[in-house]
């Protein structure tokens, strides 16, 4: 290893061609970075050298020297050499905009740097053809857009967003700068210049560079490990075949964030459930290498190329043929369900192999829609969603596929529940679904419901038919009744109030039959959701609540409950009690619940039940749990009080007749960090105010 201080310039001069390894991440800096690094060297006022990192390359052995251009196989650097040849592009565009020219005088020297000069010095091979004509050899969409913007070409279609972003950056920069400046700021950076030889070893160094510069993504972790260690020509080919056709579906255009997204859905599908770490999956990944793979890399690699393809379908909405199937996703993606991938991204293997069929993919596909979307209606916490959906495949028999799939959902209680038809309709005719997240979705789904002409929602508006405007006209006031206000309350963002429209602005705050009958008006329309309206001659309360009972049915029939015949329901209920605990534990386990403990036991349970219909009750051997999304309040009896222990951290309850005791650190059975002891009727009121703040502490916070 050769190490050396130098400046940065003389390091791109000469017959070089610099090789980014496919093993390295794409070019990754942002308009963040780039800003910095502007500010940096333009704002440094010190005569000295201004020095910008390492630059770490293979000079021979590992990459041999051929040719007569040097070959330099980048280990580190690749972001600043980059980054610095984009800045250099964009002050050679702007010197052939102004006809500039700069005269740098050295020790009674003078040279005059031309634009043409700059690109032969530091961007281009001017006596090669081909690649090697190129300074920089980048990864194949980031060379391929870099290329372009050096010989002034038309951009591809799946350009570089980095590298187009950050050139027309610093381009605009240098509209107002001054050239001779930033020409001088540049040839000020210096860099420490790393050669390695055939005795260093480039993947050891490469990892121990992880923690400089703009950190590693666990993806780009996972790419170096897939490369780096492979014979050249096998690097190339599993490169080119499967791996750079996964990674571009992820991180080119606004997609970047997604390709760490897809590897930890695809590991949790391969660890059985278990959901890694956001920063462990590098780590996991290697862990399923060796223990599924044998570190076989080459059947590894096309094991996520696979998946990757269900997930670009899936998720990204790209290449499904089947129409059908790319709606259902659209859908799924419309309620951001991203939890349920790794479910249906093994439910989709399934499907490719014929182990089930495409009615059978396409109604499971429906069923995770109507269970994500009828929960969300009724408020049932989603903390605990994404290990439902990861842990929900093992619960699978494929003999008997989709009934086992329901009588999953099925059995699922409390607030893993999948709310009935009576729940589900109760919620959604009185929720205030005018200023849910999903409100298109919703009234888009119930307008095109057996629609065969299909209705842009994003062309319409949504228009409240009692208007929002508190100071209601005298003809609405009569239209509502004596408790106009109250009526419009209650109902004004409800179902039954809401429809679609081209014409908001023309409707507005009109009385009802003038919105009715108007052009454009309910009459006019050709949306269904307007249907109905046509034949209404009042509307006010009655009205809205028909008009809401009419939706919700359909609502039901959109986003179906599973049906399943109970006797078969029951058969698959048996066969999981079997697989829960033996022991069993009931009250009378607990001596110290008699005479008027008892009685103040049965008082606080009946009050802590009906905190919400999620609560529900587990008898342990140590203590009585109450639970939603996890344990909120675990109550041990003792001979002279109940002795209570709130699931969430001391700092954060408020008490202020302080009964509360904190137990942070200390050893105790129950969960949680505050203690309060519960010893007579009386009390009972002061602590539910306590308990509600641990309930609803776990309902934010809880998994």
């Amino acid at each position: 290893m050769n190490v050396d201080k130098a400046f940065f310039l003389p390091l791109l001069n000469g017959a070089k061609h610099f090789i980014v390894p496919l093993y390295q991440r794409p070019y990754s800096w942002t308009l963040e970075e780039c800003k910095q690094l502007w500010e940096d060297i333009n704002n440094y006022n010190d005569n000295k050298p201004y020095f910008i990192g390492s630059v770490v390359y293979v000079q021979k052995g590992y990459a041999p020297i051929g040719g007569s251009v040097q070959k330099l196989y980048l280990i580190d650097g690749q972001q600043r050499i980059t980054t610095i040849s984009l800045m250099i592009l964009a002050l050679t565009k702007a010197m052939e905009r102004d006809h500039f020219k700069i005269i740098i005088i050295d020790q009674g020297t003078e040279e005059t740097i031309t634009p043409e000069k700059l690109i032969r010095l530091y961007l281009i091979n001017d006596m090669e053809e081909g690649q090697l004509k190129y300074k920089i050899h980048l990864t194949k969409y980031d060379r391929e857009t870099l290329t372009s913007l050096i010989e002034g070409n038309e951009l591809q279609e799946n350009y570089s967003r980095n590298i187009k972003n950050n050139y027309d950056y610093f381009e605009g920069l240098l509209k107002k700068a001054d050239l001779k400046n930033v020409y001088e700021a540049i040839s000020k950076l210096m860099i420490i210049d790393v050669a390695l030889d055939e005795n260093d070893n480039p993947q050891m160094i490469f990892e121990s560079l992880n923690s400089t510069g703009k950190d590693l993504t666990q993806t780009d972790l996972i790419r170096n490990y897939i490369l780096m260690g492979i014979d050249p020509v096998k690097q190339d080919e599993l490169y080119n075949k499967y791996w750079y056709p996964t990674e571009s579906v992820f991180i080119y255009g606004d997609r970047g964030n997604f390709f760490d997204r897809f590897m930890r859905d695809y590991l949790t599908i391969k660890m059985d459930g278990k959901i890694p770490n956001v920063g462990a999956v590098y780590n996991t990944f290697k862990q399923h290498a060796r223990n599924s793979y044998n570190e076989n890399i080459l059947e590894l690699v096309q094991d996520v190329y696979k998946y990757s393809k269900y997930f670009a379908k899936l998720a990204l909405l790209k290449e499904e043929e089947d129409q059908e199937l790319h709606k259902i996703f659209q859908d799924i993606e419309n309620i951001k369900v991203d939890v349920s991938y790794p479910l249906l991204l093994k439910v989709y293997d399934d499907y490719s192999n014929g182990i089930i069929t495409r009615q059978e993919f396409i109604e499971i596909l429906k069923l995770v829609e109507s269970y994500v979307f009828r929960r969300a209606i009724c408020g049932i916490p989603t903390n605990s969603l994404n290990k439902t959906f990861a842990t929900i495949y093992k619960e699978i028999g494929i003999s008997n596929y989709l009934e086992s799939f329901k009588a999953s959902l099925l059995l699922k209680d409390s607030y893993r529940r999948f709310p009935t038809d009576e729940e589900f309709t109760r919620e959604l005719a009185i929720k205030d679904v005018y200023n849910i997240r999903n409100r298109n979705y919703l009234l888009g789904k119930l307008e095109n419901y057996d629609n065969k002409e299909i209705v842009d929602i994003e062309a319409c508006t949504i228009e409240h038919i009692m208007p929002q405007n508190e100071n209601l006209s005298k003809e609405w006031q009569k239209e509502l009744g004596e408790k106009w206000e109250e009526v419009q309350e209650e109902y004004i963002h409800t179902l039954g109030n809401l429809t679609l429209t081209l014409y908001n602005s023309e409707l507005s705050d009109r009385p009802f039959r003038e919105k009715r009958e108007m052009k454009g008006g309910f009459k006019d329309s050709k949306l269904s959701l307007n249907k109905d309206l046509s034949n209404i001659e009042h509307w006010n309360e009655t009205t809205i609540q028909e008009r809401a009972k009419k939706l919700v049915k359909i609502a039901t029939e959109i986003w179906e409950f599973p049906k399943l015949d109970k006797a078969i329901l029951e058969e698959y209920n048996k066969m999981q009690r079997k697989d829960e605990e033996v022991v069993k534990y009931t009250l009378d386990d607990y001596s110290a619940l008699d005479g008027d403990r008892m009685i103040l036991f049965e008082e606080l349970n009946k009050r802590v039940l009906n905190i919400d219909s999620s609560v529900r009750r587990e008898i342990k051997k140590k203590y009585i749990a109450y639970k939603s999304i996890s344990n909120f309040l675990d109550i041990i009896p003792h001979d002279d009080c109940l002795n209570m222990t709130l699931n969430m951290p001391f700092a954060a309850i408020n008490d202020p007749k302080k009964i509360g005791i904190d137990i942070t650190g200390k050893g105790h059975w129950g969960n949680g960090d505050v203690r309060i002891k519960l010893k007579s009727l009386d009390q009972i009121d002061y602590a539910m105010f306590l308990i509600k703040q641990s309930f609803d502490y776990q309902k934010e916070n809880g998994d």
